[in-house]
């Protein structure tokens, strides 16, 4: 089986920047990754919501690393996932790094707040002291270095928008987690107003200038309504080498399954004409077809006696009767 770590870090030497959308289920990754996306984000809100909660630390690594090994399972691109505060102290954090590079997952990122988490951009969130931190990711990385010296840390610090925070908080923290070992360092910012994002890279590239960066281009800001946004290109050119849109996916989903239901409450069985309708030639057309029966199917030729015949004397989808 490819090592994706080693994928993820072939992509990183590359591409300018490697961009993704976030998701939250094996379906989503497989379609991001046949409509042409090279790498996959498992985003952490999304996982929570997915599960009926907000992101303020209610899922446990378990649950987490589960989600993550289905994920890996279904597509043959890089997974990196969202693995919170290590969930617990340092020693929490080598069994959350063990777990997850069973998950099979190219790398995780992990963030510097105290327990219980909470998403970057919902107030109140706290940090970890700078020992503390700095100890989490020696231990992450040491793990790293034992069991899959490809598996990728990313280490997230919320030193800018936590309580009693500041940029220059932030800058001697992402120092010292580069320093710690991390392969990538990510600043989470409050809000997309450009000059801290280029304060903190610049900060990092005096110091750690070979150092990728990560960066989440929030679906918390309203980038439509900025005047002069971030292009992806100019973030790769700062030094953001990894750039995700965290909840891309679920905002489309949530966009999409409401205005459906919302149209199937109001004009019953009509709604699912109109469906019909409006995917007909769209790649997502088929269940069947998204969920690869064909490609099993051919699996059950290969291995289980009678497959074919089966299908000749049986209606539905892959029949082969004469006349179909």
């Amino acid at each position: 089986m490819e090592n994706m770590g080693r994928k993820f870090r072939q992509l990183l030497r590359d591409e300018d920047y490697v961009f993704t959308g976030g998701i939250y289920s094996p379906l989503d990754a497989q379609i991001a990754e046949r409509a042409g996306m090279k790498a996959i984000y498992m985003s952490g809100y999304s996982v929570a919501m997915a599960n009926g909660w907000p992101d303020m630390g209610f899922l446990t690594m378990t649950e987490m690393t589960r989600t993550a090994s289905t994920i890996a399972s279904a597509v043959g691109i890089p997974v990196i996932a969202d693995a919170d505060d290590g969930y617990g102290n340092a020693l929490s954090t080598m069994r959350t790094v063990q777990e997850f590079v069973k998950t099979g997952v190219a790398g995780v990122h992990i963030e510097d707040q105290r327990f219980p988490k909470r998403c970057g951009h919902i107030a109140g969130k706290t940090l970890v002291s700078r020992e503390e931190a700095v100890g989490k990711f020696r231990a992450a990385v040491d793990v790293r270095d034992r069991l899959d010296p490809d598996f990728v840390i990313i280490a997230r610090t919320d030193g800018y928008g936590a309580v009693g925070g500041s940029l220059e908080e932030a800058v001697w923290r992402g120092r010292a987690y580069a320093d710690a070992g991390a392969d990538l360092v990510w600043c989470e910012f409050s809000n997309a107003i450009r000059e801290p994002a280029v304060a903190f890279a610049k900060a990092m590239r005096q110091t750690h200038p070979h150092l990728p960066l990560a960066f989440n281009y929030s679906s918390s800001f309203r980038w439509s309504a900025d005047a002069n946004p971030f292009l992806f290109r100019e973030l790769g050119d700062l030094g953001y080498r990894f750039i995700f849109i965290t909840l891309y996916a679920a905002h489309a989903g949530m966009y999409a399954v409401w205005n459906a239901m919302e149209d199937l409450v109001k004009n019953q069985e009509q709604a699912q004409w109109t469906l019909e309708k409006t995917k007909a030639g769209h790649p997502t057309e088929s269940h069947h077809v998204m969920a690869r029966v064909e490609r099993f199917k051919e699996l059950e030729k290969l291995y289980i006696p009678g497959t074919e015949d089966r299908y000749r004397a049986s209606d539905g989808f892959g029949e082969e009767r004469a006349g179909h």
